[in-house]
């Protein structure tokens, strides 16, 4: 059922969240955890356009690893690419989540991320390669809100660019190993509907608010 995209209050939702650090003493907070959440899913499933509305309305985001770090592989002659050297490219999308994970452990309120540590392990999985012990690690420690929204593939919406060269049955591959990956380490997927951006936002900002 369609959520309406005129029905929440966000300054509301970031004066509720609890705002302490999960790197306190070297710990990390269940609290603090519980006000870290993932968008994710397969390529060219609206994504970033629904994490750039979120944005637009107040909410702290952490964008996708994936695109940035092969525009600038591009741009320097890297070979850090999905199709040159993936194990790299997932190194390098491990520590851009990492470091992005450190940055929202200092931001108060929810924090939505575009992709989380558990997208690494399920790419790997993907492209047939060992998932190292260090990024098993890292998914184990690194965590997030037990629910993580599921942005579903969605044909209608599916388009391919200079950074996104994979088919639309690639990336329902794609959701369906980061699903898994999110799975097996015990989180909840919600799927999200497939409407407009602005109701995909509300459906969203709606689960935030009565997170449990």
């Amino acid at each position: 059922m369609a959520v309406a995209a005129t029905s929440f209050n966000v300054t509301k939702i970031l004066r509720c969240a609890k705002d302490r650090h999960p790197f306190q003493n070297g710990m990390i907070h269940a609290q603090s955890v519980d006000r870290l959440f993932v968008i994710t899913g397969g390529p060219g499933a609206g994504k970033s356009a629904l994490i750039a509305e979120l944005a637009r309305h107040g909410f702290a985001t952490m964008p996708e690893a994936g695109r940035a770090i092969i525009q600038d592989q591009v741009e320097i002659g890297g070979s850090a690419l999905p199709w040159a050297d993936r194990s790299a490219f997932a190194e390098l999308m491990l520590s851009w989540e990492l470091r992005s994970y450190r940055s929202a452990s200092e931001m108060p309120g929810p924090v939505i991320f575009d992709r989380g540590v558990p997208d690494v392990a399920g790419y790997l999985r993907l492209c047939e390669l060992p998932v190292p012990d260090h990024v098993k690690r890292a998914a184990e420690l690194y965590r997030y809100h037990r629910r993580v929204f599921l942005a579903p593939p969605w044909p209608e919406i599916f388009t391919r660019d200079a950074q996104r060269r994979q088919t639309f049955a690639e990336a329902q591959a794609t959701c369906e190993a980061v699903s898994e990956a999110y799975l097996s380490l015990g989180y909840e997927l919600i799927s999200l509907p497939l409407a407009p951006v602005e109701e995909r936002a509300a459906f969203v900002a709606e689960r935030i608010q009565i997170r449990g």
